[in-house]
């Protein structure tokens, strides 16, 4: 009897993050690639201190735009 077993994938919380803001890029048009990545607040409210910490520990600024954060292949630490 073959079992196929499913790879259990689990995703870093900044991959979620930025699959969030991809989806509010591509669909709401709420914000744009080249708009700085500041702008996400607005977006996210209360949640935003904390993500803003995590693009930080990434060396993110909040200047820097969100294109920037959308070309992130890996969220791996190292």
């Amino acid at each position: 009897m073959t079992q196929v077993i499913a790879d259990l994938v689990v995703l870093h919380p900044m991959a979620k993050f930025q699959r969030q803001v991809a989806s509010l890029v591509a669909k709401s048009k709420a914000i744009r690639e080249s708009d700085p990545i500041w702008k996400i607040a607005f977006l996210f409210g209360d949640d935003w201190q904390y993500w803003k910490r995590e693009l930080e520990e990434f060396d993110f600024s909040t200047q820097d735009p969100i294109s920037d954060l959308l070309a992130v292949q890996s969220w791996e630490e190292d």
